[in-house]
């Protein structure tokens, strides 16, 4: 499949035009997306328009590339503004979002938006309000979440690139699970606003789903910002393209060992030994650590932050509503994190950030020493869309949580999303510490279903993270996703 760059390439060479580009993919939804649940809205004439009414579109960066929002905190002004919740089926958005905007100013052109699960909790993607969404390497897996819906739409060939956001690995998951590059840039580092400045306190991130690393790094640098008013800023350190560094030896850290003792898969474990064989036969320096952070502390700290978060959004949702909200508005899992957050004390909450502060102290004394850290970025791969991640047991405390202790619902909160942390228990770190972090796409598992390595660096290093992808990228040992659909993407058969 083709990337984003190489189709923006042809429209502003002429060889094809946004309509004709725009008709191929709507012919191909039409194909595939019914098997997929990948869209949950599609406008060709609304993209034609803004592409026909914004000159700026044809000759930026990316002109005139269409691409799909997340339905989950990428708003643009008039689209459905969901959160993949009933309870907002119909709401629209009133404003464009800032990240949004930047896409638009790179050329990019907003068609379509894709699913995600309720407010972005899961790492898969199975809303009540739009269903499942299916893995187009075998459909009978999820895609993964929260930003699986995206993942799907550019592994199935409908997309080259699509917008996604990582708050605990949401872009980094469905790009392990569907075979495809996922960067998670520095907290700081993307456009926030103009409502929402500090999403679960900076943990959470926008930025696009690709197929190469050259989509990648450009999607990257003409989105990098500093804005006066954002309570997060990222590091100077790198603000020109890396060039020379290219050349230089890298100082690797790696381990496989699960963060929080959970059994890693014989794919997971063997794609990052097959990494290290790769960099030491290259020249670089690699050395096996133990994981350096206390991973069931850390989540604790992370749901803590979850269930303040989803209290207090709840606090602005029913004053909108001017009514409570009920167990009723709400799938299951959020009515636990939403309750779970009522009991936090204030305390709690800042312990929790500061937990955080200190992860980040642990990171950069690590990259002191080591360029890169590197992991498994899942620990299995995609899980069956049948699966279930929670279990009976669980589902009936969380209908009786309102009466429990904070203790004991910190317990059930952390049983909540046991099956689903030993799925992906890799991510979660680069977000609570703000580090850049990019899943690339190397491993197949016996089943044919891939699975990614990870790479964290120090902030604002993103440069050295393009640097080990592109190495791995021009050797050849991307497994990247091979036509899904009868047609390829812009025609042609396969």
């Amino acid at each position: 499949m083709q990337d984003a760059t190489y189709w923006a390439e042809q429209l502003a060479l002429g060889k094809i035009s946004f309509s004709e580009l725009t008709a191929q993919i709507e012919a191909n939804l039409q194909q595939i997306d019914p098997t997929l649940n990948a869209l949950v809205s599609f406008d060709r004439q609304a993209a034609i328009q803004q592409f026909e009414q914004n000159p700026q579109a044809k000759t930026a960066l990316f002109g005139g590339q269409p691409i799909p929002l997340k339905i989950l905190g990428q708003s643009k002004a008039g689209w459905p503004t969901t959160s993949a919740a009933a309870l907002f089926a119909n709401a629209k958005a009133e404003e464009t979002s800032s990240f949004v905007n930047g896409l638009e100013q790179l050329g990019l052109i907003p068609l379509g938006q894709t699913n995600a699960p309720e407010f972005g909790f899961k790492n898969v993607t199975d809303p009540v309000l739009y269903g499942p969404t299916r893995n187009p390497w075998q459909p009978a897996y999820s895609a993964g979440g929260s930003s699986g819906g995206a993942a799907a739409v550019v592994a199935a060939g409908l997309f080259p690139m699509a917008a996604a956001s990582d708050g605990g690995g949401s872009i980094r998951i469905p790009a392990s699970f569907n075979g495809l590059i996922g960067l998670k840039p520095t907290r700081g580092a993307m456009p926030v606003g103009p409502q929402e400045w500090r999403s679960w306190q900076g943990a959470s991130i926008n930025f696009a789903l690709t197929l190469s690393m050259r989509d990648t790094e450009s999607l990257f640098y003409g989105l990098r910002t500093s804005q006066p008013a954002a309570p997060y800023q990222a590091p100077r350190i790198e603000w020109k393209h890396h060039g020379p560094s290219q050349n230089r030896t890298l100082r690797v850290a790696y381990t496989t060992d699960s963060p929080v003792g959970s059994p890693v898969s014989q794919t997971a474990v063997s794609a990052v030994k097959k990494a290290v064989v790769f960099l030491e036969d290259q020249g670089h320096q690699v050395t096996e650590i133990p994981y350096p952070v206390d991973g069931q502390r850390m989540m604790s700290s992370y749901y803590r932050m979850n269930g303040g978060e989803t209290a207090a959004m709840f606090v602005e949702i029913e004053a909108l509503l001017k009514r409570p909200v009920e167990q009723k508005d709400m799938e299951l899992m959020t009515w636990g994190l939403y309750q779970y957050g009522k009991k936090l004390a204030a305390a709690d909450y800042i312990h929790a950030l500061q937990h955080w502060d200190q992860l980040a102290v642990t990171m950069e004394t690590l990259f002191a020493d080591y360029d890169l850290f590197l992991t498994p970025t899942t620990a299995q791969t995609a899980p069956l869309i049948e699966e279930d991640l929670q279990s009976d047991p669980i589902r009936r405390e969380l209908q009786a949580i309102e009466g429990q202790t904070m203790s004991a619902a910190e317990e059930l909160i952390y049983l909540m999303f046991d099956k689903s942390l030993a799925l992906t228990p890799y991510t979660q770190l680069a977000n609570l510490t703000g580090q850049p972090a990019i899943s690339l796409p190397t491993a197949i598992s016996e089943e044919g279903l891939p699975l990614g390595i990870q790479f964290m660096a120090s902030k604002g290093r993103e440069d050295v993270l393009f640097q080990v992808g592109e190495l791995f990228e021009q050797a050849g040992q991307f497994h990247l996703p091979k036509k899904q659909s009868k047609i390829d993407f812009l025609g042609g058969t396969r």
